[in-house]
Formats: C-alpha cells, sequence, structure tokens
C-alpha cells in the first residue's frame, strides 16, 4: 500500500515492467498514454512566469512538471489569473478610456478562452469528428461531398445562389437562400457549404459540445460554435477513416492529398493536425500560421514544441522565409533548447479577393513534427537526418530561450540576468548570464 500511494503522488517512477503488465491486465494502449496536456501547462507557465513581475521567485521547472501532473486546475487558475493580469496592465499602459466607464470589467478575451478549449483538446472533437464522417459516408468519392451538402441542404428546402458580394457566404433565414461567394476558390466554396450545413443540420451537437465546455462568456460561446462548425466541415471534407489511410500510403504528401480530396493545402494540413482519435492516431503534428508581421494568426502542437501565447514566433523557424520564396515548400531540419528535435515544413499561401484590385491576404504555414517520425513523411527522403550540424537552433520566443548565443535575439531572456560592458560589444549588446 505504501508503494502505491508514492506512485500515485509521483513520488516513486512507474516502472516499464509495471507499465506493460497493467496494459495486458486492463486491455488498453500503451501508445495512448500521453503526457500531452502537462507539457502544454508547463510551457504555458514557464512563459508566464517569465513575466518581470515574478523575476525575484521563479518556481524550479521540476515543480511546474508537478503543478503539471498533480494540480492541473490549479495551474490552469494561475494561467487564467496571469493572462487577466497582462490584458489589464495593457489597458493601463494604452490609457484605456473603458476603465473610467461604470461598465469597465475585466473578463477573459472570448477568442482566447475560444483557442485554449481547443488547445487542450488536442485540436480533436470526437463526437463532432464522427458526426462528419459518419455524414461524409454517403459520398461515393470525397471530392463529390459537394453534392451530397447541395443534396441535404435540398432536403431541407434550401436554395444555393451565387453571389458576387464581399460576403463568402451569407444565409438568409426567412427566405431560406443561403448566398455563396463566386470569387473564391472552389475549396474554400465547399468548406462553406458545409460550415453553414453543420450550422443548421448539428445544431443539437454543438450546442452540447459547447455546453460541456462551459465558457465564460456568451461571445466566446458564440465564437467556439463557429469554430466547432469549422472543424465539421474540414472533418467532413476530409473524414478521418480515409484520410488517415491516404496520408499514411502517400507519406503525407500535402499536394496529393489536397487534390484527392478536393482541399486546399492549408485546409490539408489543419486537418493533418487533429488526427488524434483514441486507438487510431496519427502523426503528431504542429501546425501554425502566420502573417506577414509575424503574428500568430493559427497554432496546434500534438508535438511536444509549444507555440508562445504572447508574441510571435522564433525569427530563425522557415515559416518566416516562405514569404521569400512563393509557391515553394521549405523544409527545416530544427532542434529546440530541450535537445528535441524536429523537421518543419513551411510554405507561403495567398487569398485572393477574387477581383482586379482586391487585396490579398498572404500569410505562411508550417507543419512539422519529431524527426522520430521522419520517415513517414515524403519531404524527409533526402535530407541528412543522423548529422547534428544539420539541425538549426531554434526556440519557442525570445522571452521564454534559453539559448545564449543567438544571433537573431529580439529581446533578452527575463529568466536570465544580463551583463553588460561599457568596453565591448559582440552581435548583441550583451551577454546573457
Amino acid at each position: 500500500m505504501p508503494y502505491y500511494c508514492q506512485m500515485e503522488n509521483n513520488n516513486r517512477p512507474v516502472s516499464t515492467t509495471v507499465v506493460l503488465a497493467l496494459a495486458q491486465e486492463f486491455g488498453f494502449d500503451v501508445t495512448e498514454l500521453s503526457t500531452g496536456d502537462a507539457e502544454r501547462l508547463v510551457s504555458d507557465m514557464r512563459e508566464a512566469l517569465a513575466d518581470p513581475v515574478f523575476a525575484d521567485d521563479t518556481p524550479p521547472l521540476s515543480d511546474l512538471r508537478l503543478a503539471a501532473s498533480n494540480a492541473p486546475a490549479l495551474a490552469r487558475a494561475f494561467l487564467e489569473l496571469h493572462r487577466v493580469y497582462r490584458e489589464t496592465h495593457e489597458r493601463l499602459a494604452s490609457l484605456d478610456e473603458a476603465l473610467g466607464r461604470e461598465d469597465a470589467t475585466r473578463q477573459t478575451s472570448p477568442w482566447d478562452e475560444v483557442r485554449d478549449f481547443f488547445h487542450y483538446c488536442d485540436n480533436y472533437i470526437d463526437a463532432v469528428d464522427r458526426a462528419a464522417e459518419h455524414f461524409s459516408a454517403g459520398a461515393q468519392d470525397p471530392r463529390h461531398i459537394r453534392d451530397l451538402a447541395e443534396a441535404r441542404l435540398e432536403t431541407l428546402g434550401i436554395r444555393i445562389v451565387g453571389s458576387d458580394g464581399p460576403r463568402l457566404r451569407h444565409y438568409d433565414r426567412e427566405a431560406k437562400v443561403l448566398y455563396l461567394s463566386t470569387l473564391i476558390e472552389q475549396e474554400t466554396r465547399n468548406f462553406q457549404l458545409l460550415l453553414q450545413l453543420a450550422l443548421l443540420t448539428q445544431d443539437k451537437l454543438l450546442e452540447a459540445t459547447l455546453d460541456l465546455a462551459r465558457f465564460q462568456s456568451g461571445a466566446a460561446r458564440d465564437i467556439a460554435k463557429i469554430g466547432l462548425a469549422n472543424y465539421f466541415a474540414g472533418a467532413a471534407m476530409m473524414p478521418y477513416t480515409g484520410f488517415l489511410r491516404a496520408a499514411q500510403h502517400h507519406r503525407h504528401d500535402l499536394e496529393i492529398l489536397a487534390t484527392r480530396f478536393g482541399a486546399s493545402i492549408e485546409q490539408v494540413c489543419h486537418r493533418l493536425s487533429t488526427l488524434q482519435r483514441p486507438g487510431a492516431k496519427g502523426v503528431p503534428f504542429f501546425f501554425v500560421r502566420v502573417d506577414q508581421a509575424g503574428t500568430i494568426t493559427k497554432r496546434h502542437s500534438a508535438t511536444r514544441l509549444q507555440f508562445a501565447r504572447f508574441g510571435g514566433a522564433c525569427a530563425l523557424w522557415n515559416v518566416h522565409r516562405a514569404f521569400e520564396t512563393p509557391g515553394r515548400f521549405l523544409r527545416q531540419l530544427a532542434e529546440t533548447p530541450d535537445g528535441v528535435r524536429y523537421i518543419s515544413l513551411a510554405r507561403d499561401i495567398s487569398k485572393s479577393g477574387g477581383h482586379f484590385g482586391a487585396p490579398v491576404r498572404r500569410f505562411a504555414i508550417a507543419l512539422g513534427c519529431e524527426i522520430r517520425h521522419a520517415e513517414r513523411l515524403v519531404y524527409a527522403d533526402d535530407l541528412d537526418l543522423g548529422n547534428a550540424r544539420a539541425f538549426e537552433p531554434i526556440g519557442i520566443s525570445c522571452r521564454i530561450c534559453e539559448r545564449t548565443d543567438c544571433h537573431q535575439r529580439s529581446v533578452p531572456p527575463l529568466e536570465r540576468r544580463l551583463q553588460v560592458d561599457p568596453d565591448a560589444r559582440g552581435v548583441l549588446p550583451y551577454t546573457v548570464g
């Protein structure tokens, strides 16, 4: 009994023999044992604790890991508290006039709340994913999912009309008319069609999922509902079992998958990052999208690599160079400060306005995984995976990066002391102690 209590409280490690015996006795897959949530919490807490307000009393990494494993609710409460503090501090710094009004209450950003919901669900929503897969089973070919969706809407008495207006999609509930832009790419049009179908036919499922999430505000719930409808659309275009099988067969060739499923490269990358169904998991990928200013606009990681919650991504990461080589895939072997090695694939994407003079939105996306999965990717075939020098050193963000000799550092690391010598100057005007 004392031995059991020690294991339960993480005071004694569980040996491989014990784990395998438990797996055999209770019939579960040991690959399902994951510390994904704990790793995310540790990464998020490290970034929060890099705030100067904690400069004199930063807990060691071992304490953070214990908190994430043994008291995850407390860790999340700490992150929530720090987020509220940071947002309030930024308001004060910018002399926000709202602080002088009676209705100036402090609430969590609905957008951040929804982002964290998907983040801690491992970007996989089982009930919605299975519902989308069940719906798409009626299509003879994944590329014919549009016909199935149009037929389903027709049974509901809804007409689909093309539109040249500025909106991608607009549904007139009274007239029961769905307007879809004719100026967008076909894969985007199909996605918007399926998104509206989800809102109309999967409302009970979406609402039940939202009830379980317990969002703090109506705005967060509304944003999350659109997010779940988006999830349904992507899962219907690329149904789980068939898409996973195709991804494995074609070794995750993004262009082949895009053609086979009538999807865009970005849609394929995003879908690959959601393949975390228990018992049928795909390669654990990270996926990120950045704009030209380096701001992260989409992020998810099923790997140990976690993205910064505030600010941009590491300047040494190949996702930033994708803008320099439009239309090309860039490959990078990278190593983070914790010694974990990754393969990263980056490419620019453009979203046209559909007519002359319309603004073009430009982004760069990156998809990657730990190097131990590299043989399952066609993009790793001719890379020198055994050469340590082939791996470029990258970090999460300058605020928490431990590297002391980075030539692209934008701000000093907040966890280290700085030394400034007025009589000497290197690449940086200081050295990191």
